[in-house]
């Protein structure tokens, strides 16, 4: 069937030349597939060296009458010896086709044209009756509705997440009176937008003016103007203004649904609004099991509308791989349908002798036509973007200058645990392992992140099931030490597509598929599961298309992504598009010796005393236990951790604000702390005329900070008995570097950036 689809017609007969390396190569087996003196069509095969039956584009073609043409052979040489290093890669592809397409051949040794033209219009019926079956029987190791369920739910557990903290912490982040508010990132985009549609418009005024050069090719006049007509009208130009010239600091567009808001100064409700409508969106999809693309668009939309105005909040790796994942799920699931097996009809068992392929099940129904299957483009799509997530990874480590990744050193676990962004309960006992066992860990992390990740593109069932599982339990192993938002869950979702129905119905038990797969119609799936033979619909042309066209776009969006990886200086989470459809990500290629964190004080006199405030997981008070919080995290902790590896304060100049705000105690941006220090409890009763309740000088200082190490007894336990969980010590100030602020001086700071 491959071999008919992809022969021209009229079939052509070639010739390779006897001394060259296909014919040595293939010699042996192929000479008797087409004997010679066969007449096949107008073409003859002589008897001057074995002929291939192959559309092989540099093997010499027969001349009908003559035979050999000696002058088409002797071009032929001196082409093949060329030393041109293209020409010797299209060698070597063509030498893989026709490996391929003669070991059909062989199948078949036809012993004459009559014959073998007989086999090909059998295999064209055979596929013709195959795309026009209803219900072809399929392996159940080749189905993937069970684990289109699994996936969409685990997404949808991820989403909670991101929603949730976009419900509780977008107000003081990018609210109306947050740190670093939305409506002055829609503000600079208008005006770039403005400008840019300026320069358009003098363009055009310009061009007016242009006389063409081609004024003498009448039909190249006609297509420039129609292409100007075209990009002229008014929906492209309202297209262009409204959204393509609104743009951020490296001209991308930024798509938000922030745009439709009216009043830029009371954006609260709209950031409430779209995190409540994605987690009802979040709650649909894991409810069901199910999603279609209107439910999908929404939750695409509604990332991508946080990450167009989230600033540094939202500009961590995993906002884009969560709304890339999203959009490849865009063409996963059915158009409109909330049916996890979408276009499957079950019957009573009565009609079963009636039903031509039905599969009785135990519950007395039978699944008489078989649902639509999952496009396998996009399965595969998705394993790239896998791929790609961990190679990446591995790759910013292997290219790092960080000699703790090394061979020779490998001692880059002895320092990851105690100076990862959020600890959890159990990373100090990971941290205190014995150093023979962080070596392994380092060997171990470079082979799930450098060798594991082609298991995932694998076509063999067996290697494929063992790349998904090895990087589901690695991602596993990570969240169980600490608390890295929803970054392990997110790279969790892709490996679900490594593993088909059959393997979820063999190895899980019942208890969990009920409630991992769990929908009205799943049990009657699993019995044709269980049975071994699976009745799935032809896809639809439209999806088909769509498919891909998916495929294809993604194919050309990652082109820039594989060079990045090849490149020495590799960038990390980063895209190569305008619109963020696909990037390249990488962590912690750079492992910190030492722990330094941030900690703010106030104080409402310049000479004291001075008090600490605390944040919600971040470490600060050294008795204090770390929390699990993951999936979930809180973004102005991760930030304070940036801005302490970063170095100087200039490089995260939303501190001047977020300084200012505290100073203020402004209630949005205070409840993102555990407590204010100048009130017994957040929330607690103050009275706001008391000007000693509120503070009028800040500062940072930075210290180091080391695990408690059990076995040292110098330091003495709290007043309620606790034994400390941190050391730390002072290292010096970070800002500023002399004196005080007040919230003059962060004003002006705060306005200069």
């Amino acid at each position: 069937v491959i071999f008919s689809l992809f022969t021209p017609a009229p079939l052509i007969s070639f010739h390779a030349p006897t001394n060259s390396y296909v014919a040595h190569a293939l010699a042996a087996n192929h000479a008797r597939v087409i004997r010679p003196g066969t007449q096949i069509g107008a073409s003859r095969c002589t008897n001057n060296g074995p002929s291939l039956f192959l559309p092989v584009k540099d093997i010499m073609e027969m001349d009908d009458s003559s035979g050999y043409n000696k002058e088409q052979e002797s071009r032929s040489r001196r082409r093949w010896s060329r030393k041109n290093a293209v020409l010797r890669v299209k060698k070597s592809v063509t030498v893989f086709a026709s490996v391929i397409a003669s070991s059909f051949l062989l199948a078949v040794k036809p012993a004459s044209a009559v014959e073998l033209s007989s086999i090909l219009s059998s295999a064209t019926e055979l596929l013709k009756t195959a795309t026009t079956t209803a219900n072809p029987t399929t392996s159940p190791s080749s189905s993937y509705l069970l684990t289109r369920i699994l996936f969409l739910r685990f997404l949808a557990i991820v989403y909670t997440a991101a929603f949730s903290v976009a419900k509780f912490q977008n107000k003081g982040l990018i609210g109306d009176n947050g740190i670093s508010p939305a409506r002055n990132i829609l503000n600079a985009a208008d005006r770039r937008g403005e400008a840019k549609s300026a320069r358009r418009k003098e363009w055009l005024e310009q061009r007016k003016n242009y006389t063409s050069t081609a004024s003498s090719n009448n039909s190249t006049n006609f297509v420039v103007k129609c292409k100007n007509k075209l990009l002229d009208c008014p929906p492209a130009t309202a297209f262009r203004d409204k959204f393509w010239h609104r743009i951020d600091r490296r001209d991308r567009p930024l798509p938000t649904l922030l745009w439709f808001a009216r009043d830029r100064n009371n954006l609260n409700p709209w950031l409430d609004g779209l995190a409540n409508v994605g987690l009802i969106l979040s709650a649909m999809m894991f409810a069901t099991g199910s999603a279609n693309v209107v439910l999908m668009l929404g939750l695409w939309l509604i990332q991508r509308s946080f990450m167009a105005v989230g600033g540094s909040f939202y500009g961590y790796g995993w906002e884009p791989q969560l709304a890339e994942l999203t959009f490849h799920a865009l063409f996963l699931v059915p158009m409109l349908s909330m049916n996890p097996f979408f276009g499957s009809e079950v019957v009573p068992a009565a009609a079963a002798a009636v039903a031509a392929g039905g599969v009785v099940s135990t519950s007395g129904m039978v699944a008489t036509k078989g649902a639509f299957p999952v496009p396998t483009l996009v399965i595969y799509g998705i394993r790239w973007y896998l791929f790609k997530i961990m190679i990446g990874a591995g790759l910013i480590k292997a290219k790092s200058s960080d000699p703790k990744w090394k061979p020779g050193n490998m001692s880059a676990m002895d320092y990851f645990y105690e100076t990862q962004p959020v600890p959890n309960p159990f990373t100090r006992y990971f941290h205190f392992m014995p150093k023979a066992w962080h070596r392994f860990e380092v060997w171990s992390n470079h082979f799930v992140e450098l060798v594991a990740p082609f298991l995932l593109l694998m076509p063999f069932r067996s290697l494929r099931l063992a790349g998904g599982l090895i990087q589901i339990m690695f991602q596993f192993i990570l969240i169980s030490s600490g608390n890295l938002s929803f970054l392990n869950w997110l790279t969790i979702v892709p490996a679900i597509f490594c593993l088909d129905d059959a393997f979820l119905v063999n190895n899980l038990p019942s208890l969990v598929q009920k409630i991992a797969l769990g929908t009205p119609t799943t049990q009657t799936y699993i019995q044709s599961v269980t049975s071994g033979a699976i009745s799935f619909r032809q896809a639809p042309i439209a999806r088909t298309i769509l498919s891909s066209a998916f495929f294809v776009l993604m194919a050309k969006l990652n082109i820039n992504v594989v060079r990045n990886l090849l490149a020495r200086p590799q960038l990390m989470n980063a895209s190569f598009d305008k619109m963020r459809l696909c990037g390249t990500y990488g962590a912690f290629g750079v492992v910190s010796e030492r722990r330094e964190e941030l900690i703010i004080e106030s104080a409402n006199n310049i000479n004291g005393p001075w008090k600490e405030y605390h944040f919600k997981v971040k470490p600060g008070d050294v008795h204090r236990r770390p929390k699990w919080i993951s999936p979930y995290h809180h973004r102005i902790d991760w930030q304070m951790w940036i801005a302490a590896v970063s170095g100087r304060v200039e490089r995260s100049p939303w501190i001047y604000r977020f300084l200012l705000k505290l100073l203020r105690q402004e209630k949005d941006v205070i409840g993102l702390l555990k407590s204010d220090p100048w009130k017994a409890e957040l929330g607690a009763e103050s009275n706001d005329d008391d000007s000693s309740n509120a503070p009028k000088y800040i500062r940072i200082e930075k210290y180091s900070y080391k695990f408690y190490d059990t076995n040292n007894a110098t330091i003495s336990n709290d007043d309620e008995g606790n034994k400390p969980y941190w050391v730390r010590e002072r290292l010096g100030r970070y800002f500023p570097r002399q004196g005080v602020a007040s919230a003059d001086i962060l004003e002006e700071l705060a306005n200069r950036h």
